[in-house]
């Protein structure tokens, strides 16, 4: 499935502008620049259905590229069993990143996935945005689905490199991920169940946001 853009438009351009004066200094050619030490990476706060809490917890990737989401009650339905507010799941998660001194970082891509049973008439979409604390949110990025549908899915959100919005360096910005799952019936049978889930029991499904990072300017 193609991917899209993380920052977008508009979006992008009123973020870029505003973290102008933060920009890194360059990475060179001799490969990508990792900080040498471990980043911790915290969730401030957790809001929605999606993820109520203790339903959602963070891993870093030992080599700093990578950090992974993983939820565990996060699915939308509709049809029999649904209460009426099930057809919309949303989570927003605030994430203090700790940087190490003398580098910045940027969301490069993000991988979502689930798996989704829709029947015949029935439709779902999945939505993401993403900002850092203080800066203009995103316009969400949609992925949709009709019914009949009943297998994994997957999307992956992201942005080429020269477009990517960097956390502004020597300051410390909460980065925000806002994720939805809404599930429409359509003309589908109501005595059947159409769902949308991006969770999972054992581990296995879990959404994966991709670091890239670089060097602040010498002050």
């Amino acid at each position: 499935m193609a991917a899209r853009a993380l920052f977008t438009g508009a979006a992008t351009a009123a973020l870029c502008a505003s973290m102008l004066s933060a920009q890194p200094a360059s990475a060179g050619s001799s490969g990508p620049t990792l900080p040498p030490d471990k980043i911790q990476i915290e969730i401030a706060t957790v809001n929605g259905s999606g993820c109520p809490a203790g339903t959602a917890a963070i891993a870093v990737s030992p080599d700093n590229t990578a950090f992974t989401v993983t939820y565990s009650a996060y699915t939308a339905k509709v049809g029999a069993g649904a209460q009426p507010t099930d057809f919309r799941k949303n989570c927003q998660l605030n994430l203090i990143v700790y940087v190490p001194h003398g580098f910045t970082y940027a969301i490069a891509s993000a991988d979502y996935r689930g798996f989704a049973h829709l029947e015949r008439g029935a439709s779902a979409v999945q939505k993401a945005s993403y900002y850092f604390q203080g800066s203009q949110q995103t316009m969400p990025i949609s992925h949709p689905y009709a019914g009949p549908y009943s297998d994994n899915w997957q999307e992956r959100d992201e942005t080429e490199v020269g477009q990517v919005v960097w956390a502004p360096c020597g300051e410390r910005r909460n980065f925000n991920i806002n994720t939805e799952l809404r599930v429409n019936a359509g003309s589908s049978d109501p005595r059947k169940t159409s769902f949308m889930a991006m969770d999972s029991v054992d581990g296995d499904i879990n959404t994966v946001y991709r670091l890239i990072w670089k060097q602040c300017p010498r002050r």
